[in-house]
């Protein structure tokens, strides 16, 4: 998000809110069991626009369609993983490390043309890997108890606060009940309805209806995170917390840009950095161009393979997670045989 960007959009009392993102297939139900669950997609949807996308030169339109013939590609591999627990994760790791890396050279680094290069963070071709790997996580196979719960996962607008924006001059039924929302690349949310009117009886004319997603897990996903993403991180996971406070927000990056930060002052619960450090700006400068580029290429290759997506990152995410679904609330008899809560 740029400074320039509303930290929230509001939703009118008549309007049903979107259940994720324009452009993503429904969120994915936590508790269905592979391979029938329906995954949200941003990336392929990033692919899709990208070749619809008037400014991309003709001679990169062949590589984008091999793209996305590997994404598909990319897709069926993790389908067809057969483990569990930590194994399971360890080989999504593995495959989607793999599409990451051809993503990155073959169609972004390889191009003879620097619209892809440099546009990479507008379009969001690559970094929207990481939004879509995530739900990916979210199985009873790495989890177990997410059979026994009613959640979904994947990219939302979750709710941040509700206010009324109706007067005392305003008629009976104009209650005018608004909804703000943030989008949120990841989230584990549970479907809440409101209904708010000025009668008891909940009168069809006079009343406001609006659907939402609480998001109990939100994460931001980063390509490279400098201080000002932090601040802006900061300032959301209070509104998300204050929304639901038993929320817990993460900010996901691949490569860390700032010196770091203490979360402690902040609502984030923890910054999580999948790859490593990101490359100085003079080095950056030195692949400016695809002729550079094109004699840089085994230097860059070196630095992909010396920098994944780490698989302890990803594990620790997931050991949060697992960590959610320990904690139960407090029982009124222990509490007091213990004499703590």
């Amino acid at each position: 998000m740029s400074s320039e960007e509303t930290l929230f959009t509001s939703i009118g009392p008549s309007a049903k809110v979107p259940p994720q993102p324009a452009g993503t297939e429904p969120l994915a139900a936590a508790g269905a069991e592979a391979p029938a669950r329906v995954r949200p997609t941003p990336h392929r949807s990033k692919l899709v626009e990208l070749l619809r996308n008037p400014k991309l030169p003709e001679e990169d339109r062949s590589s984008v369609e091999a793209s996305i013939e590997r994404y598909e590609s990319w897709i069926d591999d993790m389908t067809k993983i057969d483990a569990t627990g930590d194994e399971l994760i360890r080989q999504l790791v593995d495959v989607v490390n793999e599409y990451k890396k051809s993503v990155e050279l073959d169609l972004i680094w390889d191009s003879d043309k620097d619209f892809l290069f440099r546009q990479r963070g507008q379009l969001k071709i690559d970094n929207s890997i990481i939004e879509e790997f995530l739900p990916w996580l979210i199985d009873p196979r790495v989890i177990p108890a997410l059979t026994e719960q009613d959640l979904y996962a994947g990219p939302a607008g979750a709710f941040a606060a509700a206010y009324f924006s109706s007067s005392l001059t305003a008629p009976a039924g104009g209650i005018s009940m608004q909804v703000r929302r943030k989008d949120q690349d990841f989230t584990l949310s549970r479907r809440a309805y409101l209904k708010a009117s000025f009668k008891p009886d909940f009168p069809a004319g006079a009343s406001s209806s609006i659907e939402l997603w609480l998001a109990y897990v939100a994460a931001e996903c980063k390509t490279n995170l400098d201080k000002t993403m932090f601040q802006e991180a900061s300032a959301t996971s209070h509104d998300l917390k204050v929304a639901v406070p038993a929320a817990r927000y993460y900010l996901i990056c691949e490569y860390l840009d700032m010196a770091p930060i203490s979360t402690a002052g902040t609502d984030i619960d923890e910054v999580l950095i999948l790859r490593g450090k990101r490359l100085g700006s003079h080095k950056r400068k030195e692949y400016s161009s695809a002729a550079k580029r094109k004699t840089l290429r085994s230097e860059y290759v070196d630095y992909l393979e010396s920098n994944p997506i780490r698989y302890d990152v990803v594990q620790r995410f997931v050991d949060h997670l697992r960590s959610l679904f320990e904690a139960k609330d407090p029982n009124e008899e222990d509490v007091v045989a213990k004499g703590y809560f």
